[in-house]
């Protein structure tokens, strides 16, 4: 089992988890950032989520100091809608040309700018309209990188349109289930408690030995992955 850390470092310098996972960017590039990721896979690499948009240039230098252009990333995975999580994509598309990728649910908050579901008015910060280039209508769907490929889960529950992903990493399943935790809020950010808990049991269904979370750090091991996921059931 490779190394990681349960809590997030300094981001000025990128994670690794893996010889295929970095993380990126988290709440040490802008203080309101979720963590992002980075699948590392030649000119076919991916982001995991975006962030706010304040740590966008700390993300760049990491992709780079990963010893990768910024051309070589592909696609940004969007997990939901959330501002923490979707605030750079912009920013990130813009320098890197990658493909922006979102379940149908979500997209439709993020597209409109929406300042509510997307907890934008949480931050106090404004929503920009925002194109998503991939809308996925599918509860699961494969995204072949170079060697490496990326599932895509639908889970809803956090938020209408929430997603989870994963990619086999050095005999490794690493699972990027970014607020396992919630919060569950039924009216602002139009969350589903029933749907929440039957999404987080699958999430156990998939026996990951890593976990890459959103706002929590990094699970290493089968059995800490399913506790830590259980302990929100």
């Amino acid at each position: 089992m490779p190394f990681v850390s349960h809590t997030f470092k300094n981001m000025k310098k990128p994670t690794q988890i893996t010889s295929d996972i970095f993380q990126i960017g988290g709440p040490e590039s802008a203080a309101h950032d979720a963590a992002i990721y980075l699948i590392k896979d030649g000119n076919m690499s991916a982001i995991i989520d975006a962030g706010s948009g304040d740590g966008t240039k700390t993300v760049l230098e990491n992709i780079k100091r990963c010893g990768l252009e910024l051309s070589d990333i592909a696609y940004i995975f969007a997990t939901h809608c959330h501002f923490d999580h979707t605030g750079g994509i912009n920013s990130l598309r813009e320098a890197t040309g990658a493909k922006v990728v979102m379940h149908k649910e979500d997209a439709v908050f993020v597209s409109s700018g929406d300042m509510q579901v997307t907890a934008a008015k949480w931050y106090n910060r404004h929503m920009e309209p925002t194109h998503i280039d991939i809308i996925v209508n599918e509860k699961k769907k494969d995204f072949a990188l170079n060697k490496l490929n990326v599932t895509m889960y639908y889970i809803p529950g956090h938020s209408p349109g929430s997603a989870a992903f994963t990619v086999n990493s050095e005999g490794f399943l690493v699972l990027f289930g970014q607020d396992v935790h919630g919060p569950i809020d039924e009216i602002t950010l139009r969350s589903n408690r029933a749907e929440y808990k039957k999404s987080l049991e699958f999430l156990v269904s998939l026996n990951a030995d890593i976990l890459c979370e959103g706002h929590y750090g990094i699970y290493s091991g089968k059995e800490k992955v399913r506790g830590f996921i259980k302990s929100f059931l």
